[in-house]
């Protein structure tokens, strides 16, 4: 007999199969019991009646036992993913005793994270994690159809990426100190001045003690970094990107969207026009605009120049414009020392972040970096950071220097928006918060 995965089982109608799984439920109605099964890749009923030999066998099972069954695979549309099992025999590989922690009623949240582990085996957490690896799938798919390299850069590092104390410092070897990476960009430059254009998908890590639904401690982050790119290809790039993940998720993983509730209409929009894209000086205006009357209330901080973009200011731009937006040439003070400014005005940057729609907030932050050897020195100098640490950078622009731009992309947050989460705790198989650190 035939191992078949749930999934597949539209290619094995009329066959006997054989599903290697758990119970998810089981519920009797008279002479009938429906017994419904999990494997990883999706859920099927299973039907007993009281005339089979294993109807009694199959009172014994509880909720996540694992079990081996077989049976014949029947076109049934009410029936959860439109196939069902007419039961023949299981084997019961493991059962559960007494009651499984997570019973099919409403939990707490803080129950629900105690038990992630168990957690993530419900429907809808599976289905968030099979997103999760179609958007890195299509990230990784993205570059390597570009000719890009994918490459890494290390976890420890001895200093700040962008100069910030938000970070997490370990003990390593003989006393020194080393901190956990808030970034591999630095590092992807170097490779990207040996490979042209460069790419990796790694963990980060943000010592910021935030409780916002759109923060975790550690996260993963999708970077580049392309030689002899300007900031318009930059953007390009972005845009491509973002785009190529939406279409592939709706192409691939429609079905775990409309489980999740998803309203599609909304990731179908962002393929359909450019990005709306917007200087940093008429983005502020808009937004204290769109928000003026929560303003006057009080409600909502005007942003000042210089100011960032709050979320209920990230809300209203989504709102706005229906789509994913642009917000372009920042003030340099906001920003980190390593972006060249622009020619038309040193007080700002060529950097842009990019603004989900439904107030999902930033998913990528890039810009243009400084190759000027002098000016990085000076900005350094003028964020009050040592030269010494960052020698092997500056080293890029001493040999051989080249126009290059970059940028990185919140892997969770990205889930999230496509998926419709209300927090990034469920984009994660086992997130870390300032109050969380198990299991």
């Amino acid at each position: 007999m035939a191992h078949a995965y749930i999934e597949d089982l539209s290619k094995h109608v009329g066959q006997e199969v054989e599903i290697r799984g758990w119970l998810y439920n089981r519920r009797e109605s008279g002479s009938i019991q429906f017994l419904i099964f999990r494997d990883g890749t999706g859920l099927v009923q299973g039907v007993l009646t009281k005339k089979d030999p294993a109807f009694e066998k199959a009172k014994q099972l509880s909720q996540e036992s694992s079990v081996k069954v077989c049976g014949t695979v029947k076109e049934e549309k009410r029936a959860p993913g439109g196939y069902e099992l007419i039961l023949k025999d299981f084997e019961i590989v493991q059962r559960v005793e007494g009651d499984y922690p997570i019973s099919h009623k409403e939990h707490g949240p803080d129950f629900l994270l105690n038990h992630r582990h168990l957690w993530m085996r419900t429907p809808r957490q599976a289905a968030i994690l099979r997103v999760r690896h179609e958007v890195m799938q299509a990230m990784r798919d993205f570059f390597d159809e570009r000719g890009f390299i994918a490459t890494e850069s290390p976890i420890f590092t001895p200093s700040a990426c962008e100069g910030t104390t938000t970070l997490f410092e370990v003990n390593y070897f003989d006393e020194n100190k080393a901190y956990l990476s808030q970034s591999g960009q630095l590092y992807l430059e170097a490779t990207a001045m040996a490979l042209g254009r460069v790419y990796w998908i790694g963990p980060a890590f943000r010592a910021e003690k935030s409780k916002t639904r759109k923060h975790l401690t550690e996260f993963w982050m999708l970077e580049a970094e392309m030689a002899y790119f300007e900031q318009p290809q930059n953007i390009e790039l972005q845009e491509a990107l973002v785009k190529y993940i939406v279409q592939r998720c709706l192409e691939k993983r429609v079905r775990e969207l409309n489980d999740l509730g998803r309203n599609t209409s909304m990731l179908e929009a962002v393929l359909k026009e450019p990005f709306a894209r917007l200087l940093y000086n008429d983005a502020i205006k808009l937004c204290n605009e769109l928000c003026k009357e929560k303003i006057a209330k009080g409600e909502v901080e005007e942003i000042p120049w210089g100011g960032d973009f709050g979320a209920p200011h990230e809300e209203a731009l989504g709102a706005h414009f229906g789509r994913p937006v642009f917000i372009e040439k920042m003030p340099a003070m906001m920003k980190a020392f390593y972006m060249e400014p622009d020619p038309a005005n040193p007080d700002l940057v060529l950097a842009a972040d990019l603004i989900a729609p439904e107030g999902y907030g930033e998913l990528i932050g890039g810009s243009q970096r400084i190759s000027d050897i002098d000016l990085l020195k000076k900005r350094l100098k003028e964020f009050g950071l040592p030269e010494e640490p960052y020698q092997w950078y500056i080293d890029l622009r001493k040999y051989g220097g080249v126009p290059h731009s970059g940028f990185g992309m919140g892997v969770e947050r990205t889930v999230s928006w496509i998926c419709g989460l209300e927090h990034l705790r469920e984009a994660i198989p086992f997130p870390r918060t300032i109050y969380r650190l198990t299991p």
